[in-house]
């Protein structure tokens, strides 16, 4: 490439300042990473990249001129969040706005700058500094001088980028007419396609919001049995007071443990609401308690898993509701997986049964 001298000036300063620019992307990865963090924000991708030497004396073979010094150009460092839904991008952006010193001037919104019939990068750009009370390196301080830029888009609209990156276009009108239209097109299906699913997520998340409040309204009858159900009736700890009894039958310390398996195991048994399952304990408690009380008698276990008045509380259901060992075999089926062991703790369970009147 043949660069004038002003342009050998600027590929000079840069290829001095280089560590500075390494080090520079190192803090603001850091930097959004703590803070996505905190937010318990998780996001689809999080990258940045110091241009290259031969992608800078490319631009300054085509536009040097325009600028004075190395620190006009802001993108020299580039970073980049890609989130998982549009909607996201505005929630970030608020936080990045507070973590660094946005140049509102060369920042620019490109998600509102198009038209109705057209397409393109759909995303947010911010020129950004690194303030010296977020982050400050008294051997450099350049980093707080330092302009950069970061790209805020959702996984579609990143994909979208990388098309046009892939077939070697700038932008849509580069692209030969006869293939626009159909570009188009594609771009209108995608933003489509990245609404619907932060319309529908906004939707599951208002869903699960109003199963919490009705869970824990007590009204278990109203509740459908699902998978987000069931994980809001096991935050109310409903088997806890029924699992400290069997524990203290050695005087044992309870570990909790995962009951979400326990899902499969109530459609098992036909469960069709929250309140089923609320039937089943208070039915079945006590004889839960005998069980466990016969198979823990003598072993001298000193540490008892949350899960074992769930458990003996299903192995009394499919007792009760005659399906004998072969229930009992599917049941630990459900709990350990398929295995050679599920027959044989199906015959012991039913025989300690037999020994407590369980068996119809």
């Amino acid at each position: 490439m043949r660069l004038d001298l002003h342009s050998e000036m600027i590929l000079e300063e840069y290829q001095a300042k280089l560590p500075v620019f390494e080090q520079l992307k190192t803090v603001v990865l850091e930097q959004l990473r703590r803070c996505l963090d905190e937010n318990n924000i998780v996001v689809s991708g999080l990258e940045a990249r110091v241009k290259t030497e031969k992608s800078l004396s490319g631009k300054l073979e085509l536009k040097g001129y325009k600028y004075h010094t190395l620190d006009d150009i802001t993108d020299i460092l580039g970073a980049r969040i890609i989130t998982f839904y549009s909607d996201e991008v505005d929630l970030i952006s608020a936080l990045v706005e507070k973590l660094f010193d946005i140049d509102w001037e060369n920042s620019v919104d490109k998600r509102k700058m198009l038209e109705t019939d057209r397409f393109g990068y759909l995303s947010l750009h911010y020129v950004c500094r690194i303030p010296e009370a977020l982050y400050k390196d008294p051997n450099m301080p350049e980093l707080n001088q330092i302009r950069f830029e970061l790209q805020m888009r959702s996984t579609l609209q990143h994909v979208w980028a990388n098309m046009y990156h892939d077939m070697g276009y700038k932008s849509e009108v580069e692209i030969p007419v006869e293939y626009q239209r159909n570009m188009s097109r594609l771009a209108g299906m995608l933003e489509l396609a990245d609404e619907q699913f932060s319309r529908i997520r906004r939707e599951i998340n208002d869903y699960r919001r109003n199963v919490q409040s009705l869970v824990a309204s007590g009204n278990f009858n109203e509740v459908p049995l699902n998978g987000d159900t069931f994980r809001s009736y096991l935050e109310l700890k409903p088997f806890h007071r029924l699992a400290e009894k069997i524990a203290s039958i050695n005087q044992a310390e309870l570990y909790e443990d995962s009951l979400m398996l326990y899902y499969g195991v109530f459609y098992l048994l036909g469960m069709k609401t929250i309140g089923d399952i609320e039937r089943l304990k208070n039915e079945y408690k006590d004889e839960a308690f005998q069980l466990a009380s016969l198979q823990l008698a003598g072993t001298g276990l000193d540490i008892v898993a949350y899960s074992v008045a769930l458990q003996n509380l299903c192995i009394v259901a499919v007792l009760k509701q005659g399906f004998g060992k072969a229930g009992l075999k599917r049941l630990f089926s459900l709990i350990y997986g398929e295995n050679s062991y599920n027959a044989q703790r199906a015959q012991r369970v039913y025989e300690q049964a037999q020994k407590i009147n369980l068996i119809p």
